[in-house]
């Protein structure tokens, strides 16, 4: 408020959606990625870390409605899902998703496809160093801007899967990049429109 500039803060929680990429470690695309190219899930640890991710549509809509509040000015905002899924799960969930949409009967994620498993788990130490630390649980308080401005996310995890695994199938084997940009108001209008 110093310079009368309004400010509104939020802290975006592992914000999902098409057109992005694994490589920046983005676990999302990384596993659907893997999947569809018929590699082994690569999951760090034992999996039992748990998450929550939020469409970016949904994120769209919450940094609109926060921006076009007054009260909202000055404050610290989570913006984030309460759908709390284990990386385990998570990676189970990508190998149905995938299966599904491709028309392949569904083969249980620990069992051997083919003569090889379809998770793969490998230890922090080897992933990140012997220091490295995770966060079991990272699931964010959303009560705030929900009182507020009435956002709730309207996406599901279920939903999210299958945008982003649709995406990678659309844009062809091996495209990892991602396409054209869309601006913040198409990404809001496509996502309202989906509803």
């Amino acid at each position: 408020h110093q310079k009368d500039v309004p400010v509104v803060i939020f802290r975006l929680f592992n914000t999902v959606g098409p057109r992005q990429a694994g490589q920046y470690g983005m676990v999302v695309p990384r596993f659907v990625q893997q999947a569809l190219q018929g590699e082994a899930i690569t999951v760090y640890g034992d999996g039992q870390q748990s998450r929550c991710f939020l469409h970016v549509g949904d994120a769209v809509a919450a940094i609109i409605a926060l921006a076009n509040s007054p009260e909202a000015v000055g404050q610290v905002f989570n913006v984030g899902s309460s759908e709390e899924v284990t990386i385990l799960q998570l990676a189970q969930r990508v190998l149905h998703t995938v299966d599904a949409l491709s028309g392949q009967a569904p083969t249980p994620p620990r069992v051997l496809d083919g003569g090889r498993e379809r998770i793969r788990f490998v230890p922090y130490n080897e992933a990140y160093g012997a220091d490295f630390e995770d966060m079991r649980r990272r699931v964010p308080d959303t009560t705030k801007i929900r009182h507020l401005v009435g956002w709730q996310p309207t996406h599901t995890l279920s939903d999210i899967l299958r945008d982003v695994v649709g995406d990678f199938v659309a844009r062809g084997p091996g495209r990892v990049e991602a396409t054209s940009p869309l601006t913040l108001r198409q990404v809001a209008e496509n996502a309202a429109g989906e509803r």
